[in-house]
């Protein structure tokens, strides 16, 4: 007999914790605090602060409205206020939410109560059936029969532990005190993102530009960050590619007026921003948040003719070629043009006023992360009123023999230029090989070992000619 009572006491022993611990929940009312650093490719480090009381050994958490993205390897449970006082034993991610069809899956193999209303009398029946299948509708067996389909309302005994209402993380732990203490949760999490956006606004002479940058907060992450501390790491942070669970959420916009722009410091080989105030960060919504401005920013416009290497290789055939003449503006990220702040990579949207005094769209382009003292760029789209026409108007081979290729082409590029204004536009022409100008109506820059550059004035409502002849040796 006291030999079965000891075996029976060691089994129980042996026995996980949450076999004799009941399980105590954590809601957001333990809440203390939130942190959310947001990196730029689908990534977010939490820490979430909570009070909770803790039993002295076994203790059985279930941490409720956490992300419903978490990495649960990179969960880390800590004691603040007793540090060291912890010891984890086992922990679980039950990201697995409740909803009827989930319920349903969850009982194949049970039993549940149909419940049906007779049309006729009103009188309601309840019949136990068994669950056989829930992939792509329902087979139950009832009595002797089999049915698919619900012929009525389902009556269910309970809630699977492992089928949750919110993400859940639930800990075995054991605690070397008892009573409250602050836990800190920190664990990384996909579903957030974050990226920057700027608006710049031309003046009248396009030779200077307002701009404001803002940055977009996306939260897919399956749960809501009240009053958070938010901070976001721009830089290209290196990580081990992984499959991430989708959320197939579409968000809604909330448009976040902040009066202070973020403060920003060197993190690593990093830039981190941190807004100056606590911020909620609800789930399935996109946030805007102020990041910097600055008025006065000198610019420049320049309108570039761009050319195909592949010209030299061989005659052209056909008529003259017409080409398009782009547009880009450029501003130098200093202080002493009124910027001079690191700029994480997004898209610049700019506009200019029209004689209205209204705001229009003329252009955007797409920038990397830019550092302070360098140069921005943008592309915004191609002349009207400045075109240009190509023609080769020479070609011979001078050898081809052997290993090597020797040709002698020339051009004759003509701009046009429909304004009331002169222009200046940069031709560019890429030039490969071991190559030498023999001719030229205009001096050229060597923009680079395969980049011919020439700056062509073209006066108000006239035309200028660009020629020059070149030997190429591939």
């Amino acid at each position: 007999m006291i030999r079965a009572i000891l075996i029976a006491a060691a089994a129980a022993a042996s026995l996980p914790c949450s076999a004799q611990v009941a399980e105590r929940t954590s809601t957001l009312a333990d809440q203390q605090s939130v942190a959310v650093t947001i990196y730029n490719e689908n990534l977010a480090l939490i820490k979430d602060v909570r009070r909770i009381a803790l039993d002295s050994g076994d203790n059985r958490l279930a941490l409720r409205e956490v992300s419903g993205q978490m990495r649960p390897e990179t969960a880390i449970l800590r004691s603040l206020s007793n540090p060291g006082s912890l010891s984890l034993i086992e922990q679980n991610f039950d990201f697995d939410l409740l909803t009827p069809a989930k319920l349903l899956e969850k009982y194949v193999g049970r039993t549940v109560r149909i419940a049906r209303v007779n049309p006729a009398t009103g009188a309601e029946t309840i019949e136990p059936a068994t669950v056989l299948s829930a992939a792509n509708g329902v087979v139950l067996r009832m009595g002797d029969r089999i049915e698919t389909g619900v012929p009525g309302r389902i009556i269910y005994d309970g809630v699977p532990p492992n089928l949750r209402d919110r993400p859940t993380l639930v800990s075995e732990l054991s605690s070397k005190r008892a009573g409250p203490q602050t836990l800190e949760l920190s664990y990384l999490s996909g579903g957030l993102s974050w990226k920057a956006d700027y608006v710049a606004e031309l003046n009248a002479a396009d030779t200077a530009l307002d701009l404001n940058g803002w940055v977009t907060l996306v939260n897919r992450s399956g749960t809501s960050y009240p009053n958070a501390k938010l901070q976001l790491v721009a830089g290209d942070v290196n990580r081990v590619r992984e499959e991430i669970r989708a959320a197939a959420m579409a968000p809604r916009m909330a448009a976040d007026a902040a009066t202070r722009n973020m403060a920003e410091e060197a993190l690593f080989e990093y830039h981190l921003y941190t807004l100056e105030r606590p911020t909620t960060i609800a789930d399935n919504q996109a946030k805007q948040v102020a990041l910097l401005s600055a008025t006065g920013v000198p610019v420049m416009k320049e309108l570039v003719l761009e050319g195909r290497d592949y010209y030299y290789r061989a005659a052209a055939a056909g008529a003259a070629e017409k080409r398009k003449v782009a547009v880009f503006v450029q501003f130098e990220n200093r202080d002493a043009s009124h910027l001079g702040l690191p700029m994480p990579k997004g898209v610049v949207r700019v506009y200019k006023k029209d004689s209205a005094g209204n705001a229009q769209f003329v252009g955007e382009d797409s920038i990397d992360h830019t550092p302070k003292n360098e140069k921005v760029r943008l592309k915004l789209g191609e002349a009207f009123d400045v075109t240009a026409e190509r023609r080769q108007t020479d070609f011979k081979r001078r050898d081809a023999s052997g290993r090597n290729y020797t040709a002698e082409s020339a051009y004759e590029i003509v701009l046009r230029n429909a304004k009331s204004e002169p222009v200046t536009v940069t031709v560019r022409e890429p030039v490969p090989g071991d190559w030498a100008m023999l001719e030229q109506s205009h001096p050229h820059r060597k923009d680079s070992a395969h980049v011919a550059e020439w700056k062509i004035p073209v006066p108000a409502e006239g035309t200028a000619t660009l020629s020059y002849r070149v030997v190429v040796r591939y």
